[in-house]
């Protein structure tokens, strides 16, 4: 559940803090309190996109933080699959910085990418506004819909039938790919033979180029290295006031006078390893001089390779691994067109006992599409009837076409609504409105709670185009639906404000000539209060006050049942 949420110099927010509870969290208040900015807000924390303009003026950054508390085995280990920290107790704190020209975004502490986070944002919270409800409108929605509901029956056959498409589509892409004619097969079998042949006749060993560079390298600069060599021979040698002559000096003026002093021992066998280790390196000079010779031979043939080497990988690839990677790639179409028949009908068989597969699992999903259907329907029914459509009819019409496969399958979903009495059965998007597209999806929410591993919903606007008895319908269904889920709800009506368990107001305040929007929860009077100011408007009337109290008690009593 969503346990906390802290927002810091955003929009006319300066600086607030929410602590939610668990069922169902209304927040009410004016128009233009500022409703918009605290789901907002969540919204931002969750990855939504970010303009510096959201910064309240004068600060230098936004800062919104979200607490939640996991406690489902199954979304922890989401989680952990993600590489996200989550401490021991199920805490995880997700936090974003916007800044002029940035934002950061942090998981317990952790720097992450909005990627990590709208990825975690789909395991911990489900935000619904009026985007969301026009999205059940769509056919995509609905089978997705259908699916979420069929569950753990539909999961295996649906990752099967995947990986069936998967395999399916990779064979036809081949047969596509290889449908050239005889004159293009004989140029493309031609120059893949030359190609070979050229690989192989350079007969190339994986790591030998490094080491003709290295070659190469020394030989091309052996005049320099010889000269610098020999100087540096010069100047440690034991000839011509070389440092090794010094040190010799060195050593036997020491010697002199060390039986005078004991301290001068050290000093003596520190020379004298100085100078062991001076004559060491002279003699190893030496010998690298008399082997140093430029062999013009040798460097021809370095030459020959390097220049060799590089055509190819001008040709086929920038090292000697992917030259290689490629012979054998055209070893393997030469092969396919040498016997090219057999290939293509190896293939065609091959294709053919897929397709046969993939209709076969398209079938069994298919089939538990069909049965969940049945039984999604009947809920529905039932959950609309609840939700004051007095009159409703609710089906889910599946059809199947072989020619549409895809990665799901061969099914389309079409949910079918009539709510009037003798009016036919039509696709919801053609007779549904906002506000009976609203309570739709409630009635899917509540329908599909049981499956959901989802904690905590967002509804904004959840009470679009609804009011008076089909007010209070939705309201007693979100009080269902709180009991089994953490609810955040903005509202204006007051029917659900009613059926709060926390009850937050959101106000706008003017101080200082600054504008400031807050939220806070009220207590049980300062709630009925609200619920009057609600139901009265600019006059709160002892008898609206009454009123709000006994819209209170009605939802206390209708929890119980």
């Amino acid at each position: 559940m969503l346990v906390s949420l802290y927002v810091k110099n955003l929009a006319l927010i300066d600086e607030t803090e929410v602590y939610f509870g668990n069922g169902l969290n209304i927040l009410t208040g004016e128009t233009g309190a500022g409703k918009s900015i605290i789901i907002g807000s969540v919204n931002l924390a969750l990855g939504a996109k970010a303009e510096k303009e959201m910064i309240r003026t004068g600060a230098e950054y936004a800062l919104v933080e979200l607490v939640f508390q996991v406690e489902k085995e199954k979304q922890l280990e989401e989680i952990r699959k993600l590489e996200l920290p989550v401490e021991e107790d199920g805490t995880v704190i997700l936090q974003r910085r916007i800044m002029q020209g940035k934002s950061l975004c942090k998981v317990g502490g952790e720097t992450v990418s909005v990627r990590q986070v709208r990825a975690l944002a789909e395991i911990l919270i489900d935000i619904h506004g009026q985007h969301e409800h026009q999205s059940l409108l769509k056919a995509a929605k609905q089978l997705e819909i259908l699916d979420e509901y069929a569950g753990e029956e539909l999961y295996e056959p649906k990752r099967k039938l995947k990986e069936c498409y998967e395999r399916y589509k990779e064979i036809e892409e081949q047969i596509l790919a290889e449908d050239v004619d005889e004159e293009t097969r004989k140029r493309e079998t031609s120059l893949a033979e030359f190609e070979v042949q050229e690989i192989e006749e350079a007969a190339l060993i994986d790591g030998e180029d490094a080491e003709l560079e290295k070659s190469y390298k020394r030989l091309v600069n052996g005049q320099k290295i010889q000269e610098a060599v020999t100087l540096v021979h010069q100047l440690t040698g034991y000839e011509n006031g070389g440092a090794g002559d010094a040190v010799g000096r060195a050593v036997k003026e020491i010697r002199a006078v060390a039986s005078y002093d004991e301290a001068l021992r050290n000093f003596e066998e520190q020379l004298l390893d100085i100078d062991s280790l001076l004559n060491d390196y002279n003699r190893a000079a030496a010998d690298y001089l008399s082997g140093l010779e430029f062999d013009g031979e040798l460097f021809s043939q370095v030459e020959k390779r390097l220049d060799l080497i590089n055509h190819l990988k001008a040709k086929y690839g920038n090292t000697i691994g992917k030259i290689l990677a490629y012979q054998a790639k055209q070893q393997e179409k030469l092969d396919r067109y040498r016997n090219f028949d057999a290939y293509r009908q190896e293939l065609i068989i091959k294709e053919a006992a897929l397709k046969k597969e993939l209709l076969r699992l398209c079938e069994k999903v298919s089939k538990v599409r069909k049965k969940s259907a049945g039984s999604l329907a009947q809920s529905m029914k039932k959950a609309l009837v609840d939700l004051n459509f007095i009159d409703v009819a609710f089906e889910i019409n599946i059809q199947s076409a072989e020619e549409k496969i895809g990665p799901g399958g061969y099914d389309q979903a079409a949910f079918m609504i009539s709510t009037n009495p003798g009016e036919d059965l039509k696709p919801l998007s053609q007779i549904a409105s906002g506000g009976e597209l609203s309570r739709i999806m409630l009635a899917l929410k509540t329908v599909l709670a049981d499956k959901d591993e989802i904690e905590t919903l967002i509804f904004d606007e959840i009470d679009t185009g609804i009011s008076g008895k089909t007010a209070w319908k939705v309201s007693e269904k979100m009080g269902i639906l709180g009991q089994k889920h953490q609810l955040i709800c903005i509202t204006h009506l007051p029917q659900i404000a009613a059926m709060a368990d926390t009850h937050f107001q959101i106000e706008k305040t003017v101080s200082k000539e600054r504008t400031t929007t807050r939220i806070r929860e009220l207590e049980e009077m300062e709630s009925v209060e609200e619920l009057a100011r609600m139901l009265g408007g600019a006059s709160i009337t002892e008898n609206v006050l009454n009123n709000a109290r006994e819209m209170k008690d009605l939802a206390r009593k209708s929890k119980q049942y």
